[in-house]
């Protein structure tokens, strides 16, 4: 058996097991790279560690940290019922806000998982206070980040041009950054709906400062945060292991601190927080260093500045979610190294059917990236398609327009840098629970979403 499909088959069966035992799954990755790595493809040990996504732990490690120190002094809270305030206590507003947030930010260069880091801890806030499913605002962030990620100026975009210039296929700008658009926002109008959005229309506005105690929405209710509750919880991908929900019936709704009769009046702390926060945004955003040291330098500065309030912060990093995510890239770059995407992607290739190849093409960008960079995995996989494209039967517009968007969409896996963060920082729900409800919904994605590309915009053939 050939070194590429021994590596597929190890990755099936490490799922098998991480679903009938309660053993983390990036723990059995960490072994599987070690194994396949060396006994099959002949790696050393440097080669196997050097597929260690360094840059996803800090950014992980960093963001938990810092928004656990947030959470701690009451600053996510005053966050909540500033927001709340922004939309007049409408509730439904919050959502369709946040989407339109993330795109925002990525559609004017921003990278999608800086702006998750940033808007997803925010964002649960919002959903824990307020009783809105912590499914629903999560993949706002999720969709909202790719709905803008392939402006002519974002990071996807430039990339995707740029390949797209090196092979000499044409290509539309505008096209490109249209098509993630109303894809993203087709799904996130789906989630509203699914997650509890109607209940949002029906039950109105609340007043801003006051968490909504109403029981009809369909959202979990947040649980009084605690270590193992909000950030170490056990660790997911153990579907076998033992998990209670909470459910409106079983709890009350963690209270927002009072803010007197101001409304929106900060402690010095929590003022120190939110200025640590926006410069966060800023280091990230307009001085492009690095999402996850500059948490970390934030997160630091403000353990000094209040050692007392932030004691225990670290303990209530997501290390289970740590380990998970960062052994399962390790294996993908493993994989890669190996030569496995390759494997499949000429494979596929190989068939001959024209539509039948994008199809496939489509779904090996959506299924790889789901694990993996979506922008390494673009990069790859539109040279992959220029002989596809040469022959003149295919739209390239159209093929890489369908292409981008199924590689991108699926960024709500939990094995995604975007997905992790969404799994690391959630607030109202049991994050076993939560990610078990994101990997079946990202699982559908990996379906629905390069098939629906396909058949919109490559299966018509109108575009050239």
């Amino acid at each position: 058996m050939s070194a590429e499909l021994l590596s597929i088959l190890a990755l099936i069966v490490m799922f098998v097991i991480a679903t009938v035992f309660p053993v983390n799954l990036g723990a059995l990755a960490l072994v599987g790279a070690f194994l396949v790595g060396t006994l099959a493809a002949g790696m050393s040990t440097d080669d196997i560690l050097g597929a260690f996504p360094g840059s996803l732990f800090v950014i992980l490690v960093g963001v938990t940290l810092l928004f656990a120190i947030a959470t701690n002094n009451g600053t996510v809270d005053w966050l909540v019922r500033a927001a709340v305030h922004l939309v007049r206590g409408r509730l439904a507003a919050i959502p369709i806000v946040v989407f339109a947030i993330a795109a925002l930010l990525t559609a004017v260069g921003a990278p999608a998982p800086a702006v998750a880091a940033i808007l997803a801890p925010i964002a649960f806030g919002f959903a824990a206070d307020y009783r809105i499913h912590p499914m629903l605002i999560g993949l706002m962030v999720a969709h909202g980040t790719q709905a803008g990620a392939f402006s002519p100026i974002s990071v996807l975009g430039g990339i995707v041009n740029g390949v797209t210039r090196d092979a000499k296929l044409p290509g539309d700008n505008l096209v490109l950054f249209l098509s993630s658009f109303a894809f993203n926002a087709a799904a996130a109008a789906v989630v509203f709906f699914i997650f509890g959005g109607r209940h949002l229309v029906s039950r109105g506005t609340v007043s801003p400062g006051t968490p909504d105690p109403s029981p009809g929405g369909s959202a979990p209710t947040p649980s009084p945060a605690s270590p193992a509750s909000s950030s170490g919880g056990s660790a997911p991908g153990a579907a076998a292991t033992s998990v209670s929900v909470e459910t409106a019936d079983e709890a009350a709704p963690e209270p927002v601190p009072d803010a007197g009769s101001g409304g929106l009046r900060l402690t010095p702390h929590q003022a120190l927080t939110l200025t640590g926060i926006v410069a966060l945004c800023l280091a990230v955003l307009v001085f492009k260093l690095d999402v996850g040291l500059t948490a970390v330098t934030v997160a630091v500065v403000l353990s000094l500045t209040s050692p007392r309030t932030n004691k225990g912060a670290v303990e209530r990093v997501a290390w289970p979610t740590v380990l998970l995510i960062c052994g399962v890239v390790t294996y993908v770059g493993v994989l890669q190294e190996i030569g496995t995407v390759d494997y499949v992607g000429s494979a596929v290739a190989a068939i001959g059917i024209p539509l039948l190849v994008a199809l496939l093409i489509c779904y090996v960008g959506g299924v790889v990236s789901a694990f993996a960079s979506t922008v390494g995995i673009l990069g790859a996989l539109v040279p992959l398609a220029v002989p596809l494209l040469n022959q003149g039967t295919l739209g390239p517009v159209a093929m890489i327009a369908a292409l981008s968007v199924s590689s991108a969409i699926v960024d709500v896996s939990p094995f995604s840098t975007t997905g992790a963060l969404l799994v690391a920082n959630v607030r109202g729900m049991e994050r076993d629970a939560f990610y078990r409800k994101l990997l079946t919904y990202g699982a559908a994605i990996v379906v629905v979403g390069p098939l629906a590309a396909w058949a919109v915009l490559v299966a018509p053939g109108w575009l050239g």
